[in-house]
């Protein structure tokens, strides 16, 4: 009789790898970040540019901007400018920074926007703290989530970096836990990139600076935090597209398995 020991280090068995837990936020959060990215660029399209320092009007010079020029449309990065008529700027006739299709609501309504943004901003920041919370007294974050001395070494990164750009992806008992690109990706915007986006929201509100002026010191201004929250913002489109292309490579099934009922199949060892 072979060893089950044996056999899970080949792979093909399943696994419980997502615990409800996790599962359960990850779902609240997908949700509450869909909505709020969808609301803020609605927010966005009230003034679509970015300025850094206490102030930002008409007459100041923006480092972002998206807008048109007659019948054409624009984006404009310092000193780039590109086209993006029928895009960005201007969409099906309307002059918009960004068109309805990809906004909330989808007609121009600043104080819908708002609302829909400020609701789920709660939801996140709540799940959030009770994911930080049962994260560390679970021991989750210390056991799956922070990557080992072995795994920080440059030379484990750069294999690492190599095997998933050749899409080799770990299998038999390599794909029991996070590989350190995951961990990495994982932890920064768990702890960082959601803590900041909350931050530089914070920043905005009068009533917020009212209450802590610090937030203004910290991060430069209003229009800076504005500009922080956006650049977070684009991070975390670039960080849900890379996760969604690596889960279509990876098996679509296995994953979406994993993630919605817990149950993970071992990938077979292959020869390389």
């Amino acid at each position: 009789m072979s060893d089950p020991t044996d056999a899970a280090a080949d792979g093909g068995n399943l696994i419980y790898r997502q615990c409800r837990p996790v599962r359960l936020w990850h779902w609240i959060n997908a949700i509450s970040v869909i909505v709020m990215l969808m609301s803020g660029l609605a927010i966005f399209n009230a003034h679509p540019q970015l300025y850094w320092g206490q102030y930002g009007a008409n007459h100041e010079v923006p480092w972002f901007e998206i807008g048109s020029s007659g019948s054409s449309g624009f984006l404009r990065l310092g000193p780039i400018t590109i086209p993006t008529t029928g895009v960005l700027g201007i969409s099906s006739g309307n002059e918009l920074a960004f068109p309805a299709l990809v906004t909330i609501p989808s007609s121009y309504d600043l104080a819908t926007a708002r609302q829909w943004h400020f609701a789920f901003a709660w939801l996140l920041v709540g799940g959030g703290l009770l994911f930080w919370l049962w994260g560390f007294v679970s021991r989750h974050v210390q056991r799956d989530l922070a990557p080992t001395r072995r795994e920080l070494r440059p030379a484990h990164i750069w294999q690492d970096i190599k095997d998933h750009a050749r899409l080799r992806f770990h299998t038999g008992e390599g794909a029991r836990r996070y590989n350190i690109l995951q961990k990495l990706s994982y932890i920064g915007v768990i702890f960082g990139l959601l803590p900041a986006m909350v931050l530089s929201g914070l920043t905005m509100s009068p009533s917020m600076d009212a209450a802590w002026p610090w937030l203004l010191d910290l991060l430069g201004g209003r229009q800076s935090a504005r500009s922080i929250h956006f650049i977070c913002a684009s991070l975390l489109v670039g960080f849900i597209l890379v996760h969604l292309a690596m889960v279509l490579l990876a098996g679509p099934f296995n994953e979406l398995r994993s993630i919605i009922t817990g149950w993970y199949r071992l990938p077979r060892e292959t020869s390389r």
